[in-house]
């Protein structure tokens, strides 16, 4: 068997990460978009053990899924007690799914230490839940819980966990790593063995990333034989987190050749998985690989003037198989071969002779040893060409701001309002006005736009949908230069600029007249006359 099984644990298993909290409605949007991703099968949750996740279930009997199979999730029947009278096991067979995964002790010391039973009581515990389960026309998995631990301290009863689920009807056998410490080549080794001693069952690997080499240990587990892999879409669960899917599935997929998931889902897996993480209420980091913002992301000139010529130089994969893309930089590292790219493709009369090239290349690389980030404001440094080239079009000039605060002492007062009056002069006439804000910066853009509308009223349609604010030498205190980084858009499109200064409302300023500025000019306004 070339293909895989993928079996997700984000609304289960994930559910438990710290930080992490879904309402039923987060789990049903989330069923969608796994549905859409067509993922074998989806652990929506433990129908026994809380009420959110039985409201769930019964959620989902009213959705038609086009491709996954719905899993719940439950334990072996507690000890010296019979499975018929367990209520988890009657809410599992309540919720209305016909795939079960239930969990079993494989390490002794769990069985003894923790559960307080006997060995051979944990082996009926084993076997009496799963064979309740499938008398009911259930399909059962069984994960051994603690399995690589239980094999190393005694090997003999770990096998005997698997022997009593088998005698009870699973279908698949899951070896779960659930401590997160043992290394790839352990799993690989014993995972190996386990697929020589069930020839004619399915095996499955369950890794979680305390050691940090979940991905790893799983995609060693398919090559002992391991042909059903559990994670969950993102990596995050209990502690340090599960396997993350995205990286085992694109590694299966573009690395090893093995049919996982359905071809067509492919361009849209970035996409799906930030929406995934947006109902998460999780950031995916940049640096995550595959799907992460600066995974295909180039700064230095060499690495930039490479990928130029041929992408494979310097990139795993091509991006775009995966729904990301390709980003070339702009920073004092980059070389000018990305800078006359840049100029060129919106000013193409350049050629890389000219001696303005030269004097940009020169001004990047003093404005960055100041503080400034062109990477991430992409709009300041069109303006910054423009301006070498002399054809920056000039829609206002800033006579003088002020800023104004109140700051209230008393207990429960959360109102500090700011006034900033601003003058600018537009057309050779001045304009002036005064807007209050939650802050000095809210103050001051709002009084911006305000007195510039009446001239451009194309800014009525413009807000900020981001504002950072980075310290660049926290060494000089509260002397220290900051840099300002302003998303702004329209509804419609989204761009960035930069300011750097003492003084945060200086920096602000900057961001604030460059993300006017260039809206303006990229929409075709004229200055005012």
């Amino acid at each position: 068997m070339n293909g895989v099984e993928i079996f997700d644990s984000t609304l289960r298993d994930g559910s438990q990460a710290e930080g992490i909290s879904f309402s039923v409605s987060d789990k049903l949007k989330l069923v969608k978009l796994l549905d859409q991703l067509k993922i074998d099968y989806i652990e929506a949750g433990n129908p026994g053990s809380n009420p959110k996740d039985i409201i769930l279930f019964n959620e989902l009997k009213k959705i038609n899924l086009d491709y996954s199979k719905l899993v719940a999730f439950g334990s072996t029947r507690r000890y010296n007690t019979n499975a018929a009278d367990d209520s988890n096991l009657q809410a599992i067979i309540e919720c209305g799914v016909d795939t079960i995964c239930i969990f079993g002790k494989s390490w002794d010391f769990h069985v003894t230490d923790i559960i307080h039973t006997t060995l051979d009581e944990n082996l009926e515990m084993i076997r009496d839940t799963i064979r309740f389960l499938k008398d009911k026309n259930k399909e059962v998995f069984f994960d051994a819980e603690h399995f690589f631990d239980g094999y190393k301290a005694n090997k003999e009863y770990a096998i005997k966990t698997l022997d009593a689920a088998l005698e009870g009807g699973a279908t698949k056998l899951v070896l779960c790593e659930t401590r997160g410490g043992a290394l790839p080549s352990e799993i690989k080794e014993i995972t190996n063995d386990i697929v020589k001693r069930y020839p004619d069952i399915m095996i499955g690997i369950h890794t979680h990333n305390d050691g940090g080499v979940a991905v790893a240990s799983s995609l060693l587990a398919y090559e002992a034989g391991a042909r059903h892999i559990q994670g969950t879409l993102l990596g995050f669960g209990e502690r340090c987190g599960n396997a993350n899917l995205i990286e085992v599935i694109c590694n299966l997929k573009f690395k090893m050749n093995v049919n996982c998931l359905d071809d067509s889902v492919f361009p849209d897996l970035t996409t799906i998985a930030h929406e995934v993480a947006e109902i998460s209420n999780v950031r995916i980091p940049k640096l995550s690989p595959f799907i992460g913002r600066s995974a295909f992301a180039h700064k230095g000139g060499m690495h930039i003037d490479g990928v130029r010529k041929n992408p494979i130089s310097f990139e795993h994969m091509e991006p775009t198989l995966i729904g990301n893309t390709r980003r070339l930089l702009t920073s004092e590292v980059a070389g000018k071969a990305l800078l006359l790219e840049k100029i060129k493709k919106n000013y193409p009369i350049f050629n890389s002779n000219d001696k303005r090239v030269y004097d940009l290349v020169n001004e990047l690389k003093e404005l960055e040893a100041c503080g400034y980030q062109f990477e991430g404001a992409e709009a300041s440094f069109d303006l910054l060409i423009r301006r070498h080239i002399g054809i920056e079009k000039s829609y206002f000039k800033l006579s003088h701001y002020q800023t104004l605060g109140k700051e209230y002492y008393d207990v429960g007062v959360q109102d500090t309002p700011h006034t900033a009056m601003i003058k600018v002069e537009v057309a050779g006439e001045s304009a002036i006005t005064a807007e209050e804000g939650a802050g000095p910066v809210n103050a001051l853009d709002k009084a911006l736009r305000k007195v510039l509308e009446p001239f451009y009223p194309i800014l009525k349609d413009v807000y900020l949908s981001d504002y950072k604010v980075r310290v660049l030498d926290s060494l000089d205190a509260t002397a220290s230069i900051v840099r300002v980084l302003i998303e702004s858009t329209n509804g419609k499109k989204t761009w960035n600029t930069v300011g750097v200064n003492h003084d945060i409302i200086a920096a602000s300023w900057q961001a604030l007249n460059d993300s006017i500025a260039w809206y303006l000019e990229d929409s075709g306004v004229e200055p005012a006359k």
